[in-house]
């Protein structure tokens, strides 16, 4: 693959590329074209390059970014409130490229396998945001037509020191959430007979069952290679960064699919009825 006239074999560098776009369609191409290329064996693991003062990743001017406060409302009872809805998905979605490229470039040295798994993610939540587009565009939408927040990207920046702390708490504990919530969405979407948005949702939510098993086995391998036990780790580090912040009801079924142990469902659950 090309970067303007000079070919790209860097793996790092590709990702970075990924990740620093600021065109939409651009972002989208090249995710996919990175990963036909690693899969094809063009890229190589060389010539990284710090990110240490690399701290926004790249997005179109919109959708504008404002604080979670000054969002409206997302009720479905309207149409406006249907898309806005759908766009709040999309946007997540979006970060969630953002995310994965971010975890490639900025954590060298580790094992292929962990390179090839979220490339795999970003892959995948690309195919989620298209999908998700083409519902907004089915109601005379687009991305960027709302407004929308930053706290995923917020949740990179601060793991973006240790890959083992962006392991627990990117896909261990914000994607996880993810699922947990993902089929009282969609009930809302039947409910109001929107099938095509549901059956999006569905595909979401099987795919990010894997995405959260791939952050369930890159976080246990890193605590092997450091000789920390994972369950007391993950705790940890959810007592430092949300403290007793634990929602409930958790989608037993998906988390225990996605690497989690009854005893760790069982102690998030104990959690939750502190709250």
């Amino acid at each position: 693959m090309e970067r303007g006239d000079r070919p790209v074999r860097s793996l790092y560098q590709a990702a970075r590329h990924c990740l620093l776009s600021d065109s939409l369609e651009e972002k989208l191409r090249l995710s996919e074209a990175t990963a036909d290329a690693w899969h094809a064996g063009e890229l190589t693991l060389s010539d990284w390059t710090s990110a240490d003062g690399l701290h926004e990743a790249g997005r179109p001017e919109n959708p504008p970014l404002v604080h979670p406060s000054r969002l409206p409302r997302r009720r479905l009872g309207s149409e406006k409130g249907r898309l806005a809805l759908i766009h709040a998905i999309a946007h997540i979605e979006f970060n969630a490229i953002n995310l994965a490229w971010d975890a490639v470039q900025r954590f060298p040295g580790l094992p292929a396998d962990f390179y090839t798994d979220w490339i795999q993610v970003a892959r995948e939540e690309v195919h989620h945001f298209r999908l998700l587009r083409e519902r907004l565009r089915d109601g005379g939408v687009d991305y960027g037509d709302f407004p929308a927040h930053n706290g995923l990207w917020d949740m990179a920046m601060q793991t973006a020191d240790d890959p083992l702390v962006r392991m627990a708490l990117v896909p261990r504990m914000l994607e996880a959430r993810g699922l947990d919530v993902t089929p009282g969405i969609m009930q809302r979407f039947s409910d109001i007979g929107d099938e095509k948005t549901v059956a999006v949702l569905q595909v979401i939510l099987d795919e990010e069952v894997g995405h959260v098993s791939f952050g369930t086995r890159w976080f246990r391998y890193l605590c092997e290679t450091r000789g920390l036990e994972p369950e007391h780790t993950y705790f940890d580090l959810l007592s430092r960064f949300v403290g007793d912040g634990i929602r409930c009801p958790l989608h037993r079924q998906a988390r225990r699919q996605a690497g989690f142990s009854e005893e760790e469902l069982r102690r998030l659950e104990s959690l939750c009825e502190k709250m």
